[in-house]
Parts: C-alpha cells; structure tokens; sequence
C-alpha cells in the first residue's frame, strides 16, 4: 500500500500562516466607500439630487420673481427659501440612494459576504451610515450654497436678494444640508429594517410625506400635540427664515428629526443581530 509523502513546506508551522489583517471600524469603513463610490447609481442619483438642488433651484426662483401670477400680481417671496425650495426633490434621491446603499446588497446576495467578513455585523451597518452621511452632508452642503448664491444673483435684479448675514439665512442654508443628510440616514434605516428596495423606499417617502397628510385628517384639537413633532415636520421646522410658530422651534425640530433617525437606526441595528442575513 502505497502512502503519500508529506513535504516540509505542507506542515504548518508556528508563524508560517498567512497574516490576516483584523477586521476593525476603519477598515470597514474604506471598504463601504469603496462599495459607495463604484456603485454606479451612487454618482446618477447624486447628480440628480445637484441639479435638483442648483439648476432647477434657479430656475424656479426666476420664475417664481419674473412672472406675475393669474391675477398679474409679482409674488412677493423670501430669497433665501425661493433659492433652496428643491430640497423637495433632492430629498428624493438622497432617500433612495440610502435605501440602496444597503438594501441592494440584499437583492444581489452580497450581504452573505459582507457579514461573513465582519461577523460581528454591526461596523458595516454603522459604517453605511457614516460614509453615506458624509458623503451627503458634504455634496448637500455645496449644493445649498450653490443653490442659495445662484439664486441671490438672479433675484438681484428684482431687488428681491438677500444675504448670508440677514437674520434666519445662515440657519436655513445650513439647516437644508443637515435635514438631507438626515433623510439620507433615515433611508439607511429603512433600508435595514426593510430589506426590499421597494418597500423601504414606499416606508420612507409614507412617513415623510404621506403622513404629514394624513395628519390633517385628525380632529383640530390634535393638531399643536401630534402635527409640529411628525419627522418632516420637525426638520423642516429649521427651513423656514421667520419660523413658523405652530411648529417646534428651528434647532429642537432639527435635533428631534436627528434623533428619529438615530432610533430608527438602533432599531435597525438590534434587528440586525438577531436576523439570519
């Protein structure tokens, strides 16, 4: 009976296994911007959520000061809400970009390798969140102060602009970035909880927009307790110069829109550990 001959280099020896590079929070980080920046709706949606932002921003602030309405009467508007009234758009994009950054590893399967690679699971959905919500605060930030300067040089004409150091402005140009950035995290969220791209898209635009509506249905008296602390709501509540006094205050409405999509991410997150992928 023949017998198979083992040679030197087959026998592990101590220090002869190949190093294995320890998972850890940065790493896991570069490896979701990787999976972000090659994703090719990653570069189509954000360029839409610009141009919403920009290019339309401008041109409805034209239109909005240069054209009479039915009555022929010029309306009277607010420069710096005129200029970044496309938010309303661009939080479309931004939404459903943040369901596929994490729901479309669902639909290819690539989540198996995702959390085989880092078991503990809970740095990739962090680490989703982190780079998206760079990357969005970054692009949207830009976008708003292209938005709102663009906007100014038209309205110029109309003696109708404003500027970065008029009261409320500041705030609503920063304040416009920071309620897309948290949109973006929400459709992470929804995304993990959710796992069908469909359905997490429906849920986050349900809640951001439908539910505002269906709020009006309730009895009036429900209104100051229910309307001001509903998710777009209250993060919009920092979108407007002279804030509206029926809803929260600017920074409250802001930090309880931020806190939304922090639960809704631990909901997620607990979720995570407790589900087979």
């Amino acid at each position: 009976m023949s017998t198979a001959t083992v040679t030197p280099a087959a026998v592990p020896t101590a220090g002869s296994a190949p190093a294995q590079g320890k998972v850890t929070q940065l790493r896991v980080l570069k490896s979701e911007w990787i999976k972000l920046r090659t994703l090719r709706s990653t570069p189509i949606t954000l360029v839409v959520a610009v141009v919403a932002m920009v290019g339309l921003g401008i041109l409805t602030t034209w239109l909005r000061a240069s054209h009479p309405d039915r009555h022929g009467v010029v309306e009277h508007i607010n420069g710096a809400e005129a200029s970044l009234a496309m938010y309303r758009l661009a939080q479309l994009a931004v939404g459903v970009l943040g369901v596929l950054v994490i729901s479309g590893e669902y639909t290819t399967g690539m989540i198996r390798a995702s959390m085989s690679a880092v078991p503990k699971r809970l740095p990739v959905l962090w680490a989703k969140a982190v780079v998206y919500g760079v990357v969005v605060l970054v692009l949207m930030t830009i976008a708003a102060l292209a938005a709102f300067y663009g906007g100014q040089s038209v309205l110029k004409h109309y003696n109708l602009a404003v500027t970065m150091s008029d009261p409320g402005v500041t705030r609503v140009v920063f304040a416009t970035a920071l309620y897309l950035t948290g949109v973006g995290l929400l459709g992470i969220a929804f995304g993990a909880l959710i796992r069908n791209s469909a359905g997490a898209i429906a849920a986050l635009f349900g809640v951001l927009l439908i539910l505002p509506e269906l709020a009006d249905l309730l009895p009036s008296s429900w209104d100051p307790n229910v309307i001001p602390y509903l998710p777009s709501n209250a993060g919009t509540a920092a979108l407007s110069v002279v804030p509206d006094p029926t809803m929260m205050e600017p920074w409250n409405g802001m930090a309880l829109f931020a806190g939304y999509a922090v639960a809704l991410l631990a909901v997620a997150a607990f979720l995570l550990k407790r589900r087979d992928v």
